[in-house]
């Protein structure tokens, strides 16, 4: 039945949001986190750049 079919698949969601693997999706969100942090610091270093380039020629 529809309700049937409903109940099973939230056991199912459940089972795997409960299985999920924590230290997993932690490491993932750090890496995530460092890479944009990363990316962030370039683009101000790149930015630096034409100014840096000004200033030589002053």
């Amino acid at each position: 039945t529809n309700l049937g079919n409903t109940v099973n698949n939230l056991s199912e969601a459940r089972s795997r949001i409960e299985d999920s693997d924590y230290a997993t999706e932690v490491s993932n969100m750090s890496r995530a986190q460092i890479l944009q942090q990363a990316g962030t610091s370039v683009l101000a270093q790149a930015n630096q750049v034409p100014q840096n380039v000004l200033s030589l020629l002053r």
